[in-house]
């Protein structure tokens, strides 16, 4: 996990939530082939638990010990770092004690307990940005956990909302996100949500995540 230390290129991939073992292992399996072949650090992502889904019936995990248990678990047989949410300050130290990388989700991203809680574990301490904020306005949030003396501090792009049920890319934010200091991670999957709508399941564009992708890397 040594390149968690450095600005390497590196990709953040996996199911959005723990359902079961063998899910986890086909998908961190496929990925991690992928990434070797094309010379690209991997780091396994799966929330142990999903307390955003729009609808009260969609699914949100299978406990928050067996999920991150099972997201370890995933860590040691792939032998690569994991990342997974927290969604308020009591969860980190436990969090923390299972994965490489706590995640802030963008709507949290204002949440002072938690960004403090996060950081204090010492763990890297990945924001989100919210849809509703610049790129400018993170600088407030990244000085939230680097209060607690912990630098290890990563700024993701994940568009930007404006009530109608889907999400623009402005990627002058990444240049502002970029100019705080810490590195930038580009949420391509995110970016092509289309959350909310009616049936109260969110949809996409899968079809565009080659196009933001590239524009990413492209701005750096």
């Amino acid at each position: 996990a040594n390149y968690l230390d450095s600005p390497q290129f590196f990709l953040i991939a996996g199911p959005c939530v723990v359902e079961s073992e063998a899910i986890c292992l086909e998908i961190g399996q496929t990925m991690k082939e992928i990434c070797a072949d094309l010379g690209i650090p991997y780091i396994f992502k799966a929330s142990y638990r999903k307390a955003n889904r729009t609808s009260l019936n969609s699914y949100q995990g299978r406990g928050d010990r067996e999920g991150l248990e099972l997201i370890a678990k995933m860590g040691k047989t792939l032998g690569v770092p994991t990342l997974t949410d927290v969604h308020a300050a009591e969860e980190c130290s436990m969090a923390a004690e299972y994965v490489d990388v706590l995640q802030i989700p963008a709507f949290l991203c204002r949440q002072t307990d938690l960004l403090l809680a996060a950081g204090k574990t010492g763990k890297w301490v990945n924001i989100k940005k919210a849809q509703f904020l610049n790129g400018d306005a993170m600088k407030f949030a990244a000085e939230k956990v680097k209060s607690t003396g912990n630098e290890r501090i990563w700024l993701t792009e994940r568009g930007n909302m404006f009530g109608y049920g889907d999400m623009v890319v402005d990627f002058r934010n990444i240049t502002e996100m970029k100019a705080h200091g810490f590195p930038v991670v580009m949420d391509i999957t995110h970016s092509v949500q289309q959350p909310n709508n009616g049936s109260g399941v969110t949809g996409g564009k899968p079809e565009m995540i080659g196009t933001i992708a590239r524009a990413a890397a492209a701005v750096g």
